[in-house]
């Protein structure tokens, strides 16, 4: 299996539910700002509609760094909406929901489980150009945190704006960053 760090998104198109209406959604949108592509198997389950609102709980924070939520799973629009009006978890959503029943979406970001037709829990930090920075997939049983990938958007963010400069381990805005050279070698 290749590495899609660096990679550009594949383009799509696809219907997402989004503040109450049936949207278009395509490649062309994640372009121009940071953007999280988010996927996860199904609407109507458990560990789902946790991470879900955990998003949604931070999505201020992600709309502060300039950053889009995407969430896609191969469910339909309808579904999304259908979810959305049962669930008060899910209510709280105010980003794009992605229908992807096709599995193009899915499949393009390697997340597909074929045999289920349903998505692995994978997460994507695209940066404006429509290259994939961060790429996390998870097992079905295994929830992700909203705050473990804030701080990943913002070490994304600050080595997107400081060339030479990386991030360590546990990296924070504020914390030390290092410049490699040979002169770090064995010193760390």
């Amino acid at each position: 299996m290749s590495s899609l760090i660096n990679t550009k998104v594949q383009p799509f198109t696809a219907t997402a539910y989004h503040n109450g209406k049936d949207v278009k959604v395509s490649d062309a949108n994640l372009k121009g700002k940071w953007s999280v592509v988010f996927f996860y198997p199904a609407d109507f389950t458990f560990v789902c509609p946790t991470e879900l609102e955990d998003l949604a709980d931070h999505y201020e924070e992600f709309q502060k760094l300039g950053v889009e939520i995407y969430s896609v799973s191969t469910d339909t629009h309808f579904t999304h909406k259908a979810w959305q009006d049962a669930s008060p978890a899910i209510k709280k959503i105010r980003f794009p929901m992605i229908g992807d029943p096709t599995g193009r979406i899915t499949r393009n970001f390697g997340v597909m489980i074929e045999d289920e037709g349903l998505a692995l829990r994978g997460s994507f930090v695209i940066n404006p150009e429509g290259e994939i920075k961060v790429a996390e997939v998870h097992d079905l049983g295994i929830g992700r945190s909203a705050q473990e990938l804030l701080r990943k958007i913002q070490a994304a963010q600050y080595v997107a704006e400081h060339d030479g400069e990386v991030c360590p381990a546990a990296w924070k805005p504020g914390a030390q960053t290092l410049k490699p050279s040979l002169d770090l070698v064995g010193k760390i």
